[in-house]
């Protein structure tokens, strides 16, 4: 379960927020807060894995505050102001959302948030029970996808068609958008097209990588990214 506060001083926020998560599993809200000072109370008893940060809050603002945290969980900001996002990620903030955001952006946020090593040393980052998952879109629905489930993604015109131990499906994301979903140090692009698991790849001969049936074709331009693989 992913814990996750919410902290901003407009209600309507709150509502689009926990909105969207209650259409994830395995999200639970923890406690709204409308100011940093009330969110600080919470925090000193209490753990979560995830904030929603809004940065133009009165008392105190969101960065100020987030500078108080010794040990700050994941975070992503949400706000109507852009001017600050260099700020936040020297904060090392997960991602910086521009209200108002698409429900499709939003699960990118939560995708690179718990897909990634972002945090991963930090003691109140997220801890995670179950294996690592990513929600894809595909077929007017939201498709949890186990990380350890996929061989490779490849790209199909608009589409990525996204090759599992026992199925495919195919999503509407370019594939340099999926790689950024993904975590590099579990995935690597070896071709314009292609996308392959690191733990999946069977064997590298030439110009190509075997997994399981499937024979993946190695680029140029990529042809690096396969070198560094193997030192």
């Amino acid at each position: 379960m992913i814990t996750y506060l919410i902290i901003d001083d407009e209600p309507i926020a709150h509502e689009v927020i926990q909105n969207y998560c209650d259409l994830l599993s395995n999200m639970k809200l923890m406690k709204q807060c409308y100011d940093a000072i009330e969110a600080f109370d919470y925090l000193k008893d209490n753990e979560v894995d995830l904030i929603f940060l809004d940065l133009n809050m009165p008392k105190i603002k969101g960065f100020d505050f987030l500078r108080t945290l010794p040990n700050p969980p994941n975070i992503i900001v949400t706000t109507a102001y852009s001017d600050q996002a260099i700020e936040g990620y020297e904060l090392n903030i997960v991602d910086y959302l521009l209200k108002p955001f698409s429900f499709e952006r939003f699960l990118k946020a939560i995708n690179k948030t718990f897909t990634s090593q972002h945090n991963s040393s930090q003691p109140s980052a997220v801890h995670l029970t179950a294996e690592p998952y990513i929600f894809f879109y595909s077929e007017k629905k939201h498709i949890q996808v186990k990380l350890n489930d996929i061989l490779f993604i490849e790209a199909a015109g608009n589409y990525c068609k996204v090759v599992l131990k026992t199925n495919q499906i195919l999503i509407r994301e370019k594939i340099s958008d999926v790689l950024d979903m993904l975590s590099y140090d579990n995935f690597i692009q070896v071709h314009k097209s292609f996308i392959v698991s690191k733990k999946s790849i069977n064997t590298i001969e030439g110009n190509s990588i075997q997994i399981m049936e499937h024979l993946i074709p190695i680029g140029k331009t990529y042809k690096m990214n396969v070198v560094d693989l193997l030192q």
